[in-house]
């Protein structure tokens, strides 16, 4: 089924305790649609990059399955730039430059191609941009995922509510819950974001899995235990991509389809953090996707 993505595309340069980088492929669209792409072809993407963006990156993102009439290309602008320095626990980070650029006033043009698409899923980005996108289709996707984060919560949060009463599956972490809520507990949380839109909440929780819920069921996935972590960068936006491409692929949105995707998407996760930016999402084989999602099966299976 059709998935849309709108999100970033951009460059990030990252450090963290196991080395550094110059500027690499990064952004929220990125990840998503290369995440998604394992499951589901092709991934149509509506993003902006200045004639800064080398075509060998878009050329890369075509030769997984992305479909780039969407990347808006500006002549004589640069593309969205962002610099973090990790601290040793991987947990935390501190961002040394942003530079929106391009981003800062960026117009989703949807091509024609890309309406009546069944499956939305509305990268990070600003409030207003995503209430655009819902705007300008034509028809409602059989459902819109969401993903934002605190900077939006404490510049235009009234914008933000607005888009959440607008969509079907909110993808957010749990400091961000306790904050968009104003209740510590996330059962308490997961109630009052549910009663702002969306029928169903994913709150993420880094290194200790993700929360599910929708009505009065919840549902708890594991994070993989990792040896070493290279990288977070993307992490959640590779989480947000598998969920959505296994719903689009499998066409079932149901609750138990759901526990699934999450599988699957903290599956993709677990791959990203092992290398620096996109590299190892990369050339992965469907062999090594399902292995991964077994180990997760194992971690959380047992009898009584």
């Amino acid at each position: 089924m059709s998935l849309l993505a709108i999100g970033t595309v951009a460059f990030d340069a990252i450090e963290s305790p196991f080395g550094k980088t110059d500027k690499i492929i990064g952004g929220a669209c990125t990840f998503i649609s290369l995440a998604a792409s394992y499951f589901t072809k092709p991934i149509n993407i509506v993003a902006v990059v200045g004639d800064d963006f080398p075509q060998e990156y878009i050329q890369l993102l075509q030769n997984q399955g992305v479909d780039t009439e969407g990347l808006q290309v500006k002549a004589g602008e640069k593309s969205f730039f962002w610099s973090g320095k990790y601290h040793n626990d991987m947990n935390t980070r501190d961002t040394l430059v942003t530079e929106l650029n391009v981003l800062a006033d960026f117009d989703p043009i949807i091509p024609e191609s890309y309406q009546n698409c069944e499956y939305l899923m509305l990268g990070n980005l600003t409030p207003q941009v995503q209430m655009t996108v819902l705007d300008r289709l034509k028809k409602r996707p059989k459902l819109v995922v969401l993903d934002t984060m605190n900077f939006w919560m404490n510049v235009a949060m009234d914008d933000l509510k607005k888009v959440i009463q607008r969509i079907d599956v909110l993808s957010i972490n749990d400091e961000e819950a306790r904050q968009l809520s104003g209740e510590y507990s996330l059962r308490k949380a997961a109630k009052i974001i549910m009663a702002m839109g969306p029928s169903t909440l994913i709150i993420k929780k880094g290194e200790h899995g993700a929360l599910l819920f929708q009505g009065e069921e919840i549902f708890f996935a594991p994070a993989l235990p990792l040896e070493e972590v290279f990288d977070p960068t993307g992490a959640g936006d590779t989480f947000a991509g598998g969920f959505i491409g296994y719903l689009a692929a499998t066409n079932d949105t149901s609750f138990e389809n759901m526990k699934r995707a999450i599988i699957y998407g903290s599956a993709l996760a677990s791959f990203c953090v092992e290398k620096f930016g996109t590299e190892r999402l990369l050339g992965l084989s469907k062999e090594e996707v399902d292995a991964r999602v077994q180990e997760f099966v194992k971690l959380s299976g047992f009898t009584v």
